[in-house]
């Protein structure tokens, strides 16, 4: 039984064979790859984002802190629960109390930069205000975490043009290649305009006193 053809789009024509079904599925997934990537790198900003310290209490300024439990380095959240009862404080409840110590000298030692309270129950972090100055400079931190996102985005842009353009070598038709080449810059406008709302969000949420 002959093997079933992938149907392609009247605008490419009917009389297609089958090199050109094939260049169809290998341009479709460089678009699919440049996808993922764009995608990727608005995920790894929105992490990077959470981080920033914005005034308010954020659970998320803890993520890189790591704890010793029973000789492995695990996150926080798997010896403790996590709150923030108000928008200044955050509060760390440790599920053994023999964890509390190891836990105030992780927080010590790490990027917080915020002293902890240990009342021997739960730990407490209090998140000072921030000076206008400071708001300012983590507005440029945000900036440059969005610009290398975008940076990220325009490579997966510019490689998957790249590699359409090449296909036209191995018998791509030139309607696919520019086709497949507007849905790469269609993705790339998509993901720099969710990129630009992402900053805008955060340094609202920074500037916000």
């Amino acid at each position: 039984m002959e093997p079933r053809r992938m149907a392609l789009p009247p605008h490419y024509g009917g009389g297609l064979g089958r090199g050109s079904i094939l260049n169809m599925e290998e341009v479709k997934k460089y678009l699919e790859d440049a996808e993922e990537k764009m995608e990727f790198a608005a995920m790894h900003l929105e992490e990077a984002l959470s981080r920033i310290r914005a005034g308010r209490a954020n659970v998320h300024i803890l993520d890189e802190v790591r704890v010793d439990s029973y000789g492995s380095m695990v996150p926080l959240s798997n010896v403790a629960s996590l709150n923030t009862p108000d928008a200044r404080s955050i509060t760390i409840k440790p599920w053994e109390k023999s964890m509390l110590k190891v836990i105030e000298k992780a927080i010590i030692d790490s990027s917080v930069g915020i002293m902890p309270e240990n009342n021997g129950e739960l730990i407490r972090l209090g998140i000072p205000a921030l000076t206008e100055e400071r708001r300012k400079d983590l507005t440029k931190q945000c900036s440059k975490e969005a610009e290398t996102a975008k940076v990220s985005v325009r490579n997966a842009r510019r490689d998957a043009i790249e590699k359409l353009k090449k296909s036209i070598k191995t018998g791509t038709p030139e309607d696919m290649e520019k086709d497949y080449e507007d849905k790469v810059q269609k993705a790339h406008d998509k993901y720099i305009k969710k990129i630009d709302g992402m900053l805008e969000a955060k340094n609202k949420e920074i500037m916000t006193v």
